[in-house]
Protein backbone atom coordinates (compact mmCIF):
# COMPACT_ATOMS: atom_id res chain seq x y z
CA UNK A 1 0.00 0.00 0.00
CA UNK A 2 1.05 3.61 -0.53
CA UNK A 3 2.11 5.56 2.54
CA UNK A 4 1.17 9.23 2.88
CA UNK A 5 3.36 11.11 5.36
CA UNK A 6 2.54 14.60 6.64
CA UNK A 7 5.81 16.55 6.62
CA UNK A 8 4.67 20.18 6.42
CA UNK A 9 4.33 21.34 10.03
CA UNK A 10 6.38 24.15 11.54
CA UNK A 11 7.27 22.20 14.69
CA UNK A 12 7.33 25.29 16.89
CA UNK A 13 7.74 23.23 20.07
CA UNK A 14 10.95 21.81 18.61
CA UNK A 15 12.64 25.22 18.65
CA UNK A 16 15.50 25.44 21.12
CA UNK A 17 16.06 29.16 21.37
CA UNK A 18 18.51 29.46 18.45
CA UNK A 19 17.97 30.14 14.78
CA UNK A 20 16.75 26.79 13.57
CA UNK A 21 14.46 26.49 10.57
CA UNK A 22 14.95 22.77 10.05
CA UNK A 23 11.46 21.17 9.97
CA UNK A 24 10.56 18.69 12.66
CA UNK A 25 10.67 15.56 10.42
CA UNK A 26 14.31 16.38 9.66
CA UNK A 27 15.45 16.56 13.28
CA UNK A 28 18.07 13.90 13.89
CA UNK A 29 17.81 10.63 15.80
CA UNK A 30 21.18 8.97 15.49
CA UNK A 31 22.65 9.53 12.00
CA UNK A 32 19.27 9.87 10.29
CA UNK A 33 16.25 12.21 10.61
CA UNK A 34 12.93 11.26 12.18
CA UNK A 35 11.32 10.99 8.75
CA UNK A 36 13.80 8.33 7.66
CA UNK A 37 13.04 6.23 10.77
CA UNK A 38 9.30 6.41 10.04
CA UNK A 39 9.83 5.43 6.40
CA UNK A 40 12.14 2.55 7.32
CA UNK A 41 9.42 1.21 9.63
CA UNK A 42 6.91 1.08 6.79
CA UNK A 43 9.46 -0.33 4.35
CA UNK A 44 10.18 -3.16 6.78
CA UNK A 45 6.57 -4.29 6.34
CA UNK A 46 6.81 -4.10 2.56
CA UNK A 47 5.28 -0.65 2.01
CA UNK A 48 7.87 1.25 -0.03
CA UNK A 49 5.80 3.69 -2.10
CA UNK A 50 5.72 7.00 -0.26
CA UNK A 51 3.89 10.28 -0.81
CA UNK A 52 5.45 13.11 1.19
CA UNK A 53 3.09 16.04 1.88
CA UNK A 54 5.52 18.94 2.04
CA UNK A 55 5.12 22.44 3.42
CA UNK A 56 7.43 24.30 5.75
CA UNK A 57 11.11 23.50 5.17
CA UNK A 58 10.39 21.38 2.09
CA UNK A 59 13.83 22.03 0.62
CA UNK A 60 15.51 20.29 3.56
CA UNK A 61 13.55 17.12 2.84
CA UNK A 62 14.16 17.27 -0.90
CA UNK A 63 17.88 17.90 -0.44
CA UNK A 64 18.20 15.01 2.01
CA UNK A 65 16.94 12.51 -0.55
CA UNK A 66 18.59 14.13 -3.58
CA UNK A 67 21.98 13.87 -1.86
CA UNK A 68 21.26 10.65 0.04
CA UNK A 69 24.35 8.77 1.24
CA UNK A 70 23.70 5.04 1.67
CA UNK A 71 27.09 4.68 3.37
CA UNK A 72 25.89 6.62 6.43
CA UNK A 73 23.79 3.69 7.65
CA UNK A 74 24.99 0.68 5.63
CA UNK A 75 28.16 -1.41 5.59
CA UNK A 76 30.20 -1.21 2.40
CA UNK A 77 33.45 -2.17 0.73
CA UNK A 78 35.67 0.40 -0.97
CA UNK A 79 37.39 -1.41 -3.82
CA UNK A 80 39.62 0.38 -6.32
CA UNK A 81 37.93 3.65 -5.46
CA UNK A 82 34.42 2.25 -6.00
CA UNK A 83 31.89 1.80 -3.19
CA UNK A 84 30.21 -1.62 -3.04
CA UNK A 85 27.26 -1.54 -0.65
CA UNK A 86 26.69 -4.64 1.49
CA UNK A 87 23.13 -3.49 2.21
CA UNK A 88 20.86 -0.64 1.19
CA UNK A 89 18.13 1.53 2.73
CA UNK A 90 16.13 3.18 -0.01
CA UNK A 91 17.12 1.65 -3.34
CA UNK A 92 13.70 0.03 -3.81
CA UNK A 93 11.68 3.03 -2.57
CA UNK A 94 9.48 5.27 -4.69
CA UNK A 95 9.06 8.71 -3.15
CA UNK A 96 6.71 11.43 -4.43
CA UNK A 97 7.43 14.95 -3.17
CA UNK A 98 4.29 17.11 -3.22
CA UNK A 99 3.97 20.73 -2.11
CA UNK A 100 0.72 20.73 -0.13
CA UNK A 101 0.87 24.30 1.17
CA UNK A 102 2.73 26.20 3.83
CA UNK A 103 -0.13 26.39 6.34
CA UNK A 104 -2.49 23.60 5.26
CA UNK A 105 -4.20 21.43 7.90
CA UNK A 106 -3.46 17.73 7.61
CA UNK A 107 -6.83 16.95 6.06
CA UNK A 108 -6.21 19.49 3.33
CA UNK A 109 -2.72 18.08 2.73
CA UNK A 110 -4.30 14.67 2.22
CA UNK A 111 -6.87 16.12 -0.19
CA UNK A 112 -4.05 17.62 -2.26
CA UNK A 113 -2.42 14.25 -2.89
CA UNK A 114 -5.64 12.38 -3.59
CA UNK A 115 -4.80 12.18 -7.31
CA UNK A 116 -1.78 10.03 -6.41
CA UNK A 117 -4.03 7.57 -4.56
CA UNK A 118 -6.67 7.04 -7.25
CA UNK A 119 -7.30 3.37 -7.79
CA UNK A 120 -6.07 2.41 -4.33
CA UNK A 121 -8.91 1.07 -2.22
CA UNK A 122 -6.79 1.42 0.92
CA UNK A 123 -3.69 3.36 1.84
CA UNK A 124 -1.64 4.22 4.91
CA UNK A 125 -1.05 7.66 6.41
CA UNK A 126 0.89 9.02 9.32
CA UNK A 127 2.68 11.90 10.96
CA UNK A 128 6.38 12.11 10.14
CA UNK A 129 7.61 12.53 13.71
CA UNK A 130 6.25 9.63 15.77
CA UNK A 131 7.92 6.24 16.20
CA UNK A 132 6.56 2.85 17.28
CA UNK A 133 7.25 -0.88 17.21
CA UNK A 134 3.58 -1.79 16.69
CA UNK A 135 2.80 -4.79 14.44
CA UNK A 136 1.67 -2.99 11.30
CA UNK A 137 0.56 -6.16 9.52
CA UNK A 138 -1.85 -6.94 12.35
CA UNK A 139 -3.13 -3.36 12.31
CA UNK A 140 -3.84 -3.57 8.58
CA UNK A 141 -5.46 -7.01 8.76
CA UNK A 142 -7.79 -5.97 11.56
CA UNK A 143 -8.89 -3.04 9.42
CA UNK A 144 -9.35 -4.97 6.16
CA UNK A 145 -11.56 -7.50 7.95
CA UNK A 146 -14.12 -4.74 8.66
CA UNK A 147 -16.12 -2.21 6.64
CA UNK A 148 -14.52 0.70 8.49
CA UNK A 149 -13.51 3.74 6.50
CA UNK A 150 -10.56 4.55 8.74
CA UNK A 151 -8.43 3.07 11.49
CA UNK A 152 -6.15 4.90 13.87
CA UNK A 153 -3.73 3.74 16.52
CA UNK A 154 -4.72 4.89 20.00
CA UNK A 155 -2.33 5.01 22.93
CA UNK A 156 -2.60 5.74 26.67
CA UNK A 157 -2.26 9.42 27.63
CA UNK A 158 1.39 10.45 27.55
CA UNK A 159 1.22 13.19 30.17
CA UNK A 160 3.29 12.76 33.34
CA UNK A 161 0.79 14.82 35.35
CA UNK A 162 -1.54 13.42 38.02
CA UNK A 163 -5.30 13.80 38.28
CA UNK A 164 -6.75 14.65 41.67
CA UNK A 165 -10.18 13.62 42.99
CA UNK A 166 -11.50 16.03 45.56
CA UNK A 167 -14.72 16.97 47.28
CA UNK A 168 -16.41 20.35 47.50
CA UNK A 169 -14.48 21.05 50.71
CA UNK A 170 -11.18 20.61 48.88
CA UNK A 171 -10.27 17.35 50.60
CA UNK A 172 -8.49 14.99 48.23
CA UNK A 173 -9.80 11.44 48.04
CA UNK A 174 -7.40 10.08 45.45
CA UNK A 175 -4.52 10.79 43.12
CA UNK A 176 -3.93 8.93 39.86
CA UNK A 177 -1.40 9.34 37.02
CA UNK A 178 -3.08 10.50 33.83
CA UNK A 179 -1.54 7.50 32.05
CA UNK A 180 -3.57 5.13 34.22
CA UNK A 181 -6.94 6.67 33.41
CA UNK A 182 -9.26 4.72 31.08
CA UNK A 183 -8.54 7.16 28.25
CA UNK A 184 -6.87 6.85 24.87
CA UNK A 185 -5.12 9.39 22.64
CA UNK A 186 -4.77 9.55 18.87
CA UNK A 187 -1.45 7.91 18.03
CA UNK A 188 -1.49 8.28 14.22
CA UNK A 189 -0.57 5.25 12.05
CA UNK A 190 -3.79 5.53 10.05
CA UNK A 191 -5.16 2.91 7.68
CA UNK A 192 -7.66 4.56 5.35
CA UNK A 193 -10.15 3.78 2.62
CA UNK A 194 -11.12 6.22 -0.11
CA UNK A 195 -14.33 6.90 1.87
CA UNK A 196 -12.38 9.26 4.11
CA UNK A 197 -12.32 11.84 1.31
CA UNK A 198 -16.12 12.06 1.44
CA UNK A 199 -15.73 13.62 4.89
CA UNK A 200 -12.84 16.00 4.25
CA UNK A 201 -14.00 19.53 3.41
CA UNK A 202 -11.56 22.02 1.89
CA UNK A 203 -9.22 23.14 4.66
CA UNK A 204 -10.45 20.32 6.88
CA UNK A 205 -8.70 18.19 9.48
CA UNK A 206 -8.13 14.46 9.06
CA UNK A 207 -8.92 13.54 12.67
CA UNK A 208 -11.67 15.99 13.59
CA UNK A 209 -13.46 16.02 10.25
CA UNK A 210 -12.56 12.81 8.44
CA UNK A 211 -12.30 10.41 11.36
CA UNK A 212 -14.88 12.31 13.42
CA UNK A 213 -17.59 11.92 10.79
CA UNK A 214 -16.74 8.26 10.20
CA UNK A 215 -17.01 7.71 13.97
CA UNK A 216 -20.56 9.09 13.89
CA UNK A 217 -21.36 6.45 11.26
CA UNK A 218 -19.76 3.71 13.35
CA UNK A 219 -17.03 3.27 10.72
CA UNK A 220 -13.93 4.38 12.63
CA UNK A 221 -11.77 1.58 14.03
CA UNK A 222 -9.27 2.02 16.87
CA UNK A 223 -6.15 -0.06 17.33
CA UNK A 224 -5.23 0.20 21.05
CA UNK A 225 -1.50 -0.16 21.64
CA UNK A 226 0.39 -0.11 24.93
CA UNK A 227 3.80 -0.96 23.51
CA UNK A 228 6.49 1.46 22.42
CA UNK A 229 5.09 4.66 20.93
CA UNK A 230 6.98 7.92 21.10
CA UNK A 231 6.32 11.28 19.47
CA UNK A 232 9.02 13.90 19.02
CA UNK A 233 6.99 17.08 19.41
CA UNK A 234 9.53 18.82 21.64
CA UNK A 235 13.29 19.21 21.96
CA UNK A 236 13.16 17.04 25.09
CA UNK A 237 11.33 14.19 23.35
CA UNK A 238 13.65 14.25 20.34
CA UNK A 239 16.71 14.34 22.63
CA UNK A 240 15.35 11.33 24.55
CA UNK A 241 15.04 9.34 21.32
CA UNK A 242 18.53 10.37 20.28
CA UNK A 243 19.95 9.32 23.67
CA UNK A 244 18.13 5.99 23.46
CA UNK A 245 19.59 5.43 20.00
CA UNK A 246 23.09 6.13 21.32
CA UNK A 247 22.54 3.61 24.13
CA UNK A 248 21.36 0.95 21.70
CA UNK A 249 17.77 1.06 22.97
CA UNK A 250 15.93 1.24 19.65
CA UNK A 251 12.63 -0.66 19.81
CA UNK A 252 11.18 1.28 16.86
CA UNK A 253 13.92 -0.04 14.57
CA UNK A 254 12.04 -3.25 13.84
CA UNK A 255 14.19 -3.81 10.75
CA UNK A 256 17.13 -4.44 13.12
CA UNK A 257 15.55 -6.38 15.98
CA UNK A 258 13.53 -8.79 13.80
CA UNK A 259 10.22 -7.63 15.26
CA UNK A 260 7.15 -7.70 13.03
CA UNK A 261 7.33 -8.93 9.44
CA UNK A 262 10.58 -9.95 7.79
CA UNK A 263 12.39 -7.18 5.93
Amino acid sequence: MKVVLFCGGYGMRMRNGVADDVPKPMQMVGPRPLLWHVMRYYAHFGHTEFVLCLGYGAHYIKDFFLTYQETASNDFVLRDGTVELLSTDIRDWTVSFVNTGQDSPIGERLRRVRHLLDGDEMFLANYADVLTDAPLDEMVKRFTDTDAGASMMVVPPQSSFHCVDMGEDGRVSGIMPVSELPLWENGGYFVLRQDVFDHLPPGGDLVQDGCGELAKEGRLLAYPYRGFWQPADTVKERAALDAAYAQGVRPWMVWENNAGAPA
